[in-house]
C-alpha cells in the first residue's frame, strides 16, 4: 500500500503520476474531482477548502484499485459506476454511453427555452436515461417518455430514474424500424442525442472511448452518417404534435447537411447552435 497517500492532496499528485501518459493535466484534475466527489462526498469547493482531508486505510486501498483500472484506459465513470449530470446522479456501465458536457448544454438549452413546460417530451436513444431524467427533475409537470434499443441500457435508465426520484416512461424500441403503433400519443418536444460518429473516425478517438464505450451508441456508417436523424424525421407526423419542437445533438461537421435534411422534411425555424467550445453541436426546429 502507498503510505504516502494520506490526504486528498496526496491523491491528486499520485493520480497525475499514474495517468500523465494517458491524459492532459486538466483532464486528470477533472477525473480527480469526480473520484473525490464520489468516494468522499466532497464537492469541488469543499475539496479546495480541505486539501489535507485524511484518507483512511480502507479508502486508500479503494483509491489504489481505482488507479489501477484507470491506468488501463477504462473511463473513470465506468470505474466508479456512476457520474453526475445536470445535478443528477447517473449510474453507468459498459452497456451505456457516458454523459458528456455537450449533452448538459443540450438539456440547458431545452430548459431555458421551455420554462415551466407541462406538455409531452420524448427522448430517443436515451441510454442510461440521462437527458430524460434531467428534464424530468427540472420540469416536474411534464410527461416524459424515453426509448432505447438496448435492454441493459433501459434497465440502468429505470434504476437511475428511481435514484433521482423522477417518473419517466421507458420502453424498448428501434427507431429505425418502429412504426406508429409504438407511439399512440404525439409529443410537444422531441430530443435526441443519437449515434453520430462516422466509423472512419474511430481510430482518432481516445482509448477510453474507442475501447470501452458501446459502439452501437457511438458510430454510424461513413456512407450514411445521418441515418438516425433521417429515421426520426421520417416519423415526425406520428411523433410530433402541431408546432412540436425538435432538439438534436449533432456531429460538429454535419450541421449544414442536417439542416438541409430537416428543411426537406418540412421542419421550420431551424437553428444550428454552437457549444461552449465554439463547435456546431445542436440543431433545433419546429
Amino acid at each position: 500500500m502507498n503510505d504516502n497517500l494520506r490526504t486528498i492532496k496526496d491523491f491528486r499528485h499520485y493520480l497525475h503520476t499514474r495517468l500523465r501518459h494517458l491524459y492532459p493535466a486538466s483532464e486528470i484534475n477533472s477525473i480527480a474531482d469526480l473520484i473525490i466527489m464520489t468516494i468522499f462526498n466532497l464537492n469541488r469547493l469543499q475539496q479546495m477548502m480541505k486539501p489535507e482531508y485524511e484518507i483512511s486505510p480502507t479508502r486508500r486501498r479503494e483509491l489504489l484499485e481505482i488507479c489501477n483500472n484507470l491506468e488501463k484506459g477504462s473511463p473513470v465513470q465506468y470505474v466508479l459506476g456512476e457520474t453526475f449530470f445536470y445535478n443528477c446522479r447517473i449510474k453507468v456501465n459498459p452497456a451505456t454511453l457516458i454523459p458528456r458536457q455537450e449533452t448538459e448544454e443540450l438539456v440547458d438549452l431545452i430548459l431555458k427555452e421551455n420554462p415551466g413546460f407541462k406538455g409531452k417530451i420524448i427522448d430517443i436513444g436515451t441510454g442510461p436515461g440521462t437527458i430524460a431524467i434531467a428534464l424530468a427533475k427540472h420540469l416536474p409537470y411534464a410527461s416524459i417518455t424515453a426509448i432505447d434499443i438496448s435492454d441493459k441500457a433501459l434497465e440502468t435508465a429505470r434504476e437511475n430514474a428511481k435514484l433521482n426520484n423522477v417518473k419517466v416512461n421507458f420502453f424498448k424500441a428501434d427507431i429505425l424500424k418502429a412504426g406508429p403503433e409504438y407511439f399512440p400519443e404525439k409529443f410537444n418536444i422531441l430530443v435526441s442525442n443519437p449515434p453520430y460518429v462516422p466509423v472512419s473516425e474511430k481510430k482518432n478517438l481516445h482509448i477510453n472511448v474507442r475501447e470501452f464505450e458501446p459502439e452501437t451508441a457511438l458510430f454510424v456508417p461513413d456512407d450514411n452518417p445521418l441515418i438516425y436523424y433521417r429515421a426520426i424525421l421520417e416519423k415526425k407526423n406520428f411523433l410530433l404534435a402541431p408546432e412540436g419542437k425538435i432538439y438534436f445533438e449533432i456531429h460538429e461537421k454535419m450541421g449544414k447537411a442536417l439542416n438541409t435534411l430537416m428543411i426537406s422534411y418540412g421542419i421550420k425555424e431551424t437553428r444550428i447552435i454552437k457549444d461552449l467550445n465554439g463547435k456546431e453541436r445542436f440543431i433545433t426546429g419546429k
